[in-house]
């Protein structure tokens, strides 16, 4: 984030999401200081890096927020305890 990219090159994508193409680091955080906003590197493998102007706060939030409602739908489907089973077999000896 901002300072901490030590790339000489990025992509920027700007905080309306328009490709604004490869340019220097330091026009990418200028651009950011402009908006007000955050540089954050988005795809660090790319070649070259990936970066988008956005509120840094706001994003971490809804990322916790995705990951908040992907444990849900993957939490337990039924919460009934499956007690004894072999109760419904006794007294049906083959």
């Amino acid at each position: 984030m901002n300072e901490d990219i030590r790339v000489p090159r990025v992509l920027l994508i700007d905080q309306h999401g328009e490709k604004q193409g490869v340019m220097p680091t330091s026009s990418a955080l200028e651009a950011a200081e402009e908006a007000g906003l955050d540089l954050v590197e988005i795809v660090p493998t790319a070649d070259p890096p990936v970066c988008k102007i956005l509120d840094y706060g706001k994003f971490r939030f809804q990322e916790q927020k995705k990951k908040n409602e992907a444990r849900k739908r993957h939490g337990p489907r039924n919460s009934k305890p499956l007690g004894h089973q072999r109760d419904a077999d006794v007294g049906h000896r083959c």
